[in-house]
């Protein structure tokens, strides 16, 4: 079976689309709220997530550590949820956290400003003014979450597999569509593949997060780079001393023993995170 990651456009239907997907292929569809609720489990403190969740986030919100420990528990709460397989994620980037997984199937909805606010206007009784201010503030927020977190056009159609036009094709026509797909598309190798990729990832990512979250190590964007062996972790970021970098490299040691622990942590004196 496939795991699907879905990108989409305000009222092109993504949503319900999803949920009819999960229920016909007896999938987990992984709500909004769903990953907001995990990503404040794992520590991410409830009130930051407004500046971050899903929308641009603003100059000194763009340049805080918040961010980047944000994404940190982002990014887990995206592994661990498609390591459980068959299921749907929605927005959160979950297209390029997952691209390189190979039985990822990433899908984006859209369809005619006109037809969305044709929805909108209907969904919640606004004005044509009203329902196109919201489809403007919704692109640019998208937009800008994407090039933020990720440095991705979520525009770009070559970061999906199929793009789908809500617009012309009736939603009903477009779950039969993607439940071909995803039976043409899935294989026991590639599930075999993404299992073992998803697994991987999640180690780096768990990695990272103790490193920075339980041992407080001062190092700015921090990366656990693994092979596709799950046996060899370089790390990556900006440090200010070598001292930091060692002691990095010495817990990452303790913490996975079965890999070999590279660093490929730049040291800048005196650099300064905000």
């Amino acid at each position: 079976m496939a795991i699907i990651a879905i990108s989409r456009q305000v009222a092109a239907l993504g949503d319900e689309i999803a949920a009819a997907v999960a229920k016909k292929l007896g999938y987990t569809f992984i709500t909004r709220k769903q990953i907001e609720d995990r990503i404040v489990e794992l520590g991410f403190p409830k009130e930051k997530l407004q500046k971050y969740d899903e929308i641009k986030p603003g100059f000194f919100a763009s340049l805080a550590k918040g961010r980047d420990e944000y994404l940190n528990y982002l990014q887990y709460a995206i592994l661990e949820a498609a390591s459980k397989g068959n299921c749907i994620l929605i927005g959160r980037g979950s297209f390029v956290i997952l691209e390189d997984v190979p039985n990822l199937i990433s899908l984006r909805f859209v369809a005619k400003e006109s037809v969305r606010a044709k929805r909108l206007e209907k969904e919640f009784n606004w004005t044509e003014k009203q329902a196109m201010a919201r489809i403007n503030e919704s692109a640019a927020n998208r937009k800008g979450f994407h090039k933020s977190f990720f440095n991705v056009d979520n525009e770009d159609a070559s970061h999906y597999m199929l793009t789908i036009n809500t617009g012309i094709l009736e939603p009903e026509e477009v779950v039969k569509q993607i439940i071909n797909f995803v039976k043409y598309f899935s294989a026991p190798e590639k599930e075999a593949l993404g299992k073992k990729r998803i697994e991987n990832m999640l180690k780096a990512q768990d990695l990272t997060n103790k490193l920075l979250f339980e041992y407080k190590l001062n190092i700015n964007f921090l990366r656990a780079i693994i092979d596709d062996e799950g046996t060899s972790i370089t790390l990556q970021g900006v440090a200010d001393s070598q001292a930091v970098v060692d002691r990095a490299v010495t817990l990452a040691a303790k913490i996975l023993p079965s890999c070999t622990i590279k660093s490929a942590v730049n040291i800048v004196q005196d650099f300064k995170g905000c």
